[in-house]
């Protein structure tokens, strides 16, 4: 694994709200360096002024204190004054991407105004959003470029379904969208319970609370409080068979759901994930937090968007597509940029999306070439080491995402049930 980069999503490092509260901080640190080169100067004029104190105090070192300080006064304005500009900068990119999405007429005519005024207020930020877009653009399938043999057939497995995401435009989940048309029927029944001793460790727990690789497609536990409603948190798992001859048969994590989810239709494995989640107790406005690899992600992603229940925490790993959440929706997406499934995503959306705490986390997962490796990026263990990456890494961002389950063990009893789901034959 190599370069592991953790940031708001997209082309945005830091959320530009965030960035602006830290900006606030520096400036008020200059003000402090200011007032105490104003006081140690005075100190000195004073001491040197009154006969005697020159011999007691070292002048030369106080006035030294007081040129560090105003050293610093001046580095902090400087900080103050980039940070401001580089918060601009992520919201033009955000307005843009907004405006793009929304198109020409009413619907975009606020995020062009915002831009506009942005612009006025500094003519440079305009320059600066389209560098750190088109810098993102370069970098986002570096991983793949790397993985392609010279020479060799390899190549277009790996680059193809980027260049699908980027010409489709289908890596991104338009804000709004809904899966059209119906699904298969399916049954959900309940092939494993257990009693969690408490909620997930970080994000590699919640990744290693994934079904295993056969039997259940989902796991749902819920987390029940004295005097208070039940919570849940739901696992699905990625695709189970990618044979041909398998698509629309019993497993309805198969390629035919991978291409309806991707093209924005209703799925088996969407419904089974519906029913599943029902099945365990969820009724509508209920919290459901969900954790999800590959196909499952594409699933999480609508689920959050469309479905009933109040969804705050969304982690994907390995996602095709990534979703547009809300402000109050915290998105954690995983993603090596070597693995071909996730470069159908086009490397998500360039302004991020969901909360200020919402994170991407990517990582070159084999750097340079083997034949060997070629797939293993996609594997949900391999995400589950980027995780532990993660989860070790410090940032105060993971930190946040990972009090999001804090509140879950005041649970009384946790009860966990994996469901095994299949199409019914017609």
């Amino acid at each position: 694994m190599s370069g592991l980069d953790i940031g708001h999503g997209g082309a945005i490092s830091v959320d530009p709200d965030a960035l602006r509260q830290l900006g606030r901080r520096v400036d008020a640190a200059a003000t402090c360096h200011d007032e105490a080169a104003r006081v140690l100067r005075s100190a000195y004029r004073r001491i040197v002024d009154t006969t005697g104190l020159s011999a007691l105090v070292d002048t030369v070192a106080l006035w030294g204190l007081a040129d560090r300080a105003a050293a610093l006064h001046g580095d902090c304005v400087d900080a103050a004054a980039s940070t401001a500009l580089m918060a601009d900068t992520y919201e033009y990119v955000e307005l843009l991407v907004e405006a793009r999405a929304r198109g020409l007429g009413a619907a975009g005519d606020d995020a062009r105004a915002g831009m506009r005024r942005l612009a006025e207020s500094d003519p440079r930020i305009p320059d600066l959003a389209r560098s750190l877009v088109a810098q993102w653009e370069d970098d986002r399938f570096a991983g793949l470029v790397t993985q392609v043999p010279r020479g060799g057939a390899l190549g277009p497995a790996g680059v193809v379904p980027a260049l699908v995401g980027v010409g489709t435009g289908l890596g991104v989940i338009a804000r709004g969208s809904r899966l059209r048309g119906a699904s298969e029927p399916v049954t959900v029944t309940p092939v494993k319970t257990a009693t969690p001793a408490a909620a997930p460790a970080g994000l590699a727990g919640a990744l290693n609370r994934i079904p295993e690789k056969r039997g259940a497609q989902v796991a749902v536990e819920k987390y029940s409080f004295v005097g208070g409603p039940a919570k849940y948190v739901v696992y699905v798992k990625g695709t189970q068979t990618f044979a041909p001859g398998d698509m629309g048969r019993a497993d309805p994590w198969d390629m035919k759901s991978n291409a309806e989810l991707y093209l924005g239709e209703r799925s088996a494995s969407y419904e089974a994930t519906l029913a599943a989640v029902e099945a365990a107790g969820a009724e509508p406005g209920d919290e459901v937090q969900i954790v999800a690899h590959s196909q499952g992600a594409m699933v999480a992603s609508h689920f959050a968007m469309e479905s009933e229940y109040e969804v705050p925490l969304i982690v994907t790993a390995g996602s095709p597509a990534d979703p547009t959440l809300d402000d109050d929706q915290t998105l954690v997406t995983l993603g090596y940029t070597d693995d071909p499934v996730r470069g159908l995503a086009a490397g998500g959306s360039p302004a991020g999306t969901g909360s200020p705490d919402s994170v991407g986390v990517t990582a070159e997962h084999a750097p340079g070439f083997a034949w060997g490796d070629f797939g293993d990026p996609h594997l949900l263990q391999s995400y589950v080491e980027l995780a532990e990456d993660a989860d070790a890494s410090g940032d105060p961002r993971i930190a946040r995402v990972e009090g999001l389950w804090d509140d879950l063990d005041d649970a009384t009893v946790i009860e966990r049930t994996e469901f095994r789901a299949e199409r019914v034959e017609q």
